[in-house]
Formats: C-alpha cells, structure tokens, sequence
C-alpha cells in the first residue's frame, strides 16, 4: 500500500508506480548506509545516529514545506528566505524583547504564514505564475531580513532551546524527528481524510475543472501558500534548537535543491494533484543521509551540491517519466 494521494477527479489516479519508487528509494537509502558504514565504521556511533536523527528531521520539514505548494501545480523557491525570517525574527523576539519561549516562537511561525499568504495572494490576484512571484520574494524576504538584523546572529537564547535540542528518546532518537513524523502524519490525514485535502488536490490536477465543480482554487492555493510558509518557519526553529542559536546564514538557497529532492523523488507530481508524504520522507532520508556520509568521509561541500543536483535531475526525468505513464494508462482506459 503506499502513501501516494491523487485527486480523485484527476485521470492519474493511483496509475503511477508510487510503491515502487519509495520501495527504489528505501533499497538506495540502505545501500549507502552499507558502503558509508565500511568506508567510515564511525557513520553508525551513536554520536552521529544522533546527529543524523536531527539533520534528517530539518529535511523532512523543508521537503514537506515545498511539497504542500507542488501539490497545486506551483512551486515556492522562497522556502528558504522565509526559514530565515523565521529563525532571526524569532531570535530577535526572545533575545531583544525577552518573550517567553512559546511566544517568541508562535511569532516565527505567525511570521512564515504571513509570508506564505503573501505569496499565495500574489500569485492568486496577479495570475504570475509562482515560479516568478517566489523567485522575486526570495530575494525580497532575505534581504529585508538582513538588513533590518544587520546579518548579526543571536547567540544569547534561553538555554532552555539548546536543551530540547541537544535531548535525547532512547539514547539515539532526537524529538525533532518525533515533531517532524508527527507533521507527516497530519499531512496525511489532510490530504487523504479531509475535504480540504481533496480540494487541493483537484485544484492541482485541473484547476478549471475544479473551479466548475464549487473549489475555492485561489482560496485553497493560499492555503497551500501559508502551510508552506509555516512549514519552512517549523524547519527554521527546529535549527535554533539544534544549534542553540539564530544564525542568518541558515536556510536561503541552502535548502532550496533539497526542498525540491525530497518530495518530487518521493513521487509528488511536479505538475500538481499528487502528494506522497511518505515518499517525501524517504527523498529527505536519501539527501540527509549523502550528506551526512559526505561529512563523516570529510569530502568537501561542493561535492554535495553536485550529487544533490544530479539527484534533482533523476528525480524531475522520473516525474516526467511517472506523467507519461499514467497518461498512457489513463488513454488505454478509456
């Protein structure tokens, strides 16, 4: 059984090898564990288990922050501008102003779901497509952030973050992995057991045809829009627990490529009206787990970003691949 959620007015509908690929993604995944585990016996301590458990929890998070958007057939390259607004705004609320520790993280995800509106707005009352109103809101979002923070980090937080980042289940488990499966699991419940799920998924597959049949399409792309903002400020907070500290220099065009590699190799359409929360999961585990292998190997940075950008081609030829197979499927139907 897998995990992939299609609109059920769109013709895809559970044509596409969704179980396969995320059984393909489990096999790779193990696979590099193996020959990471042989080159560098010391990839499986339970310093770096732990480590890795933290690293993969952020993946996941970002990969669902882009997902919820794909899942209308846009796509927000500001994903990583608004986790910084997110990590500086609320660095600035609980050092500067001295807020309790609730509060002054609600305000960084009030914070990205206002940035995520704005996006959802624009693209809803301009009809520009989202490639363009994101791309311009990147730059417009990490720039204002920057200059009214002065790109000075915050490193005097309660230490009480620190703490909860630092916090260990069972010896190897960190709970922002538990916060982060707990988000997959809403997820799910929204797009498979919710109307709102089902209407945002009609409106990626067939935005007119979902329009005719009674769904807010502009109301349920900012919905999309905002979940996302909030997502990417969710991933942007669990890295100041894991750090201790608000850094500017987090999130922007970092996360960008992982954003995209994680749910569209987990089998989310780029084209819109399909979603895969689990496959999105295991796309995140493959980045988080190349990444943390790279380190541990003491290879340098620039050889990620090469492997993260032949994987994000794979995976948009295997979306292309995936589309053509359920339209053949969905003509040999009829």
């Amino acid at each position: 059984m897998t995990d992939r959620t299609v609109s059920t007015t769109s013709p895809r509908r559970l044509l596409l090898p969704g179980a396969s690929t995320q059984v393909g993604l489990l096999a790779i995944v193990g696979f590099l564990w193996v020959v990471f585990t042989a080159l560098a016996p010391g990839f499986t301590s339970p310093m770096n288990l732990f480590s890795v458990g933290r690293s993969l929890a952020i993946d996941i998070v970002i990969g669902f922050a882009q997902m919820v958007v794909l899942a209308t057939g846009g796509m927000n390259l500001a994903v990583g501008s608004i986790g910084v607004c997110a990590v500086m705004s609320t660095g600035y609320l609980l050092q500067d102003v001295g807020l309790p520790i609730p509060i002054g993280l609600a305000g960084g995800l009030v914070l990205g779901g206002v940035l995520g509106a704005l996006n959802g707005i624009a693209i809803v009352r301009t009809g520009v497509n989202a490639f363009i109103i994101t791309l311009a809101s990147a730059s417009l979002f990490l720039g204002a952030m920057l200059i009214l923070t002065k790109a000075v980090p915050y490193n005097a937080l309660p230490p009480e973050l620190g703490t909860f980042g630092r916090l260990r289940i069972g010896g190897y488990i960190s709970p922002l992995l538990v916060i982060a499966a707990a988000i997959g699991a809403a997820l799910y419940v929204l797009y498979r057991h919710t109307a709102l799920g089902r209407q945002i998924l009609a409106a990626g597959a067939n935005p007119r045809a979902a329009a005719m049949s009674g769904v807010p399409v502009g109301r349920v792309i900012i919905f999309s829009h905002v979940l996302s903002g909030v997502l990417a400020a969710t991933a942007g907070l669990m890295l100041v627990a894991r750090l201790g500290a608000a850094m500017p220099a987090v999130g922007g065009e970092e996360w960008l490529l992982p954003s995209f590699i994680g749910p569209v190799l987990g089998g989310t359409l780029l084209s819109g009206g399909s979603v895969a929360v689990l496959g999105t999961m295991f796309g995140a585990a493959l980045v988080t787990t190349i990444r943390s292998g790279l380190l541990v190997l003491q290879v340098g940075n620039f050889w990620l970003q090469l492997f993260l950008g032949v994987i994000l081609l794979l995976a948009v030829m295997a979306d292309r691949y995936r589309s053509v197979y359920a339209e053949r499927r969905s003509l040999g139907r009829r």
